[in-house]
């Protein structure tokens, strides 16, 4: 209780007093017999104004339901502890096996010979600008890479699923959703080297794609930031009505990150329209998932956020695709955000900027790339079908790599961005500040030019 400095009670101790009388004087009598309330003399204070008692509602103990707001739940009489996996593992959905046959036909989804070659060319084209631009990077020629070795059908099973105004939110590893939306080798040969055809104007690491008119936002290299951002962008497209979709794509290492978490409750509470695309790779760089969380992956974690969520077979393209498909339709009609988790594996290094071999074994990748790997699962079901054979294969992995060194070429040959540049693009009028390191700029290399290979550079 309040005092005041004379010792007695103030006026806040006095209204703590009242409120605690009028709280006892409410309760039921079982807990606290009326015979032993005795009202004290409030003259001083704030009156002695009575209030009358609220009707009682008396339960037996089989009938009383919880009334509190944060949760649904019954009572329980005997103490405990939920364990951390409720069941013993969420499924994992699958269409095909590896040898590329429908196990389910009701699951098939019957897509058209051209829609599947599309799929197969999309993904073995992803493959080959890998190896060409990763080896691109061991010579010296640019600075850094990623590949996407084994998660193929995690980027081109979604991408068809989706309408192409449907907007996109990647991590690093998704240059198969662009390559699905019929992105320019050119342009990401130009975005890797940093040229004047690049869109980021030569601002981006390597393998930071971004494309306006295929609604693919800018990649970031801070993990996870994008999860909060397409929730945004989602429930932007809900209060216009859009009838569009947001995916967002991030590994299970960002998983681990704040941002997952802001953006998954956000999501779900103002019932956003927006598919969460989790590729479960094994390892978080270096990092396996066994020493990345405790609990069934990241799908489990998607019912405590009021999330509708499923695990797929991330090397089964069709899986793929029909998940992604039934998620951006309820999630349209529905207003209400999807989590998938695809489970798949890394076969590649992390990065240019890592050496695998430190915390796998080649076995292990061996057995992913040989035994279960998603383009040879997806051409097993061409071939069985008759729609693809080895001849074809033959033509069309030296067509692919024409068309890929071809845009390599052309894409060495071409100069930098105009130096300019880097003071662009950021204010609608350059402050002073900046236009002073701009002069400044100017001023020395007008001095220094000789010392730089400014011919390497757009005039």
């Amino acid at each position: 209780m309040a005092y005041c400095s004379c010792g007695g009670l103030g006026f806040g101790g006095w209204l703590y007093l009242r409120i605690w009388i009028t709280f006892i004087g409410t309760c039921s009598t079982s807990v606290f017999p009326a015979a032993s309330l005795r009202s004290p003399d409030l003259s001083t204070g704030l009156g002695t104004k009575q209030h009358p008692q609220r009707q009682q509602q008396h339960f037996s103990s089989l009938d009383d339901k919880p009334q509190f707001p944060g949760a649904s739940a019954e009572f329980i009489d005997k103490l405990e502890f939920i364990q951390p996996n409720v069941i013993s593992g969420i499924p994992i959905y699958r269409v095909m096996d590896r040898q590329g046959q429908i196990i389910n036909p009701s699951e098939d989804p019957n897509l058209p010979q051209e829609k599947v070659l599309k799929f197969y060319k999309s993904m073995t084209l992803l493959n080959t600008m890998d190896r060409i631009l990763y080896e691109s990077q061991r010579q010296g020629r640019i600075s850094f890479y990623m590949t996407n070795y084994g998660e193929e059908g995690t980027h081109v099973g979604s991408a068809a699923a989706l309408d192409n105004t449907d907007l996109v939110f990647g991590q690093y590893r998704e240059a198969g959703v662009l390559m699905y939306r019929d992105y320019p080798l050119e342009l990401f040969m130009a975005q890797c080297y940093g040229n004047v055809s690049d869109l980021g104007k030569g601002r981006q690491m390597p393998v930071h794609y971004g494309c306006k008119e295929r609604h693919f936002v800018t990649i970031s290299s801070p993990l996870a930031t994008q999860i909060p951002q397409a929730v945004g962008a989602a429930y932007a497209a809900k209060r216009a009505n859009a009838n569009r979709v947001v995916i967002c794509y991030f590994g299970e290492g960002a998983a681990s990150e704040g941002d997952a978490h802001a953006g998954f409750n956000f999501a779900a509470t103002l019932e956003c329209p927006i598919i969460f695309f989790c590729r479960n790779n094994g390892y978080a760089i270096s990092t396996p998932t066994s020493e990345q969380y405790r609990g069934d992956g990241i799908a489990a974690r998607g019912p405590g956020y009021g999330i509708m969520s499923i695990r797929v077979d991330g090397n089964d393209v069709f899986a793929v695709y029909n998940a992604t498909k039934e998620a951006r339709r309820r999630a349209v009609a529905e207003n209400q955000p999807f989590l998938i988790e695809a489970m798949t594996y890394r076969i590649g290094h992390h990065s240019t900027s890592d050496d695998s071999s430190a915390y796998r074994s080649v076995d292990e990748v061996n057995y992913w790339d040989k035994q279960d790997h998603p383009i040879s699962r997806l051409r097993h079901y061409l071939q069985s079908r008759g729609w693809w054979d080895d001849e074809q294969e033959k033509d069309w992995r030296k067509q692919s790599r024409k068309k890929v060194m071809e845009a390599f070429e052309q894409a060495e040959r071409k100069p930098k961005p105009n130096f300019s540049l880097l003071f662009s693009d950021v204010y609608q009028e350059m402050p002073a500040q900046l236009r002073k390191q701009q002069e400044s700029l100017a001023r020395h290399l007008q001095t220094y030019g000789e010392h730089y290979p400014l011919d390497h550079f757009e005039k």
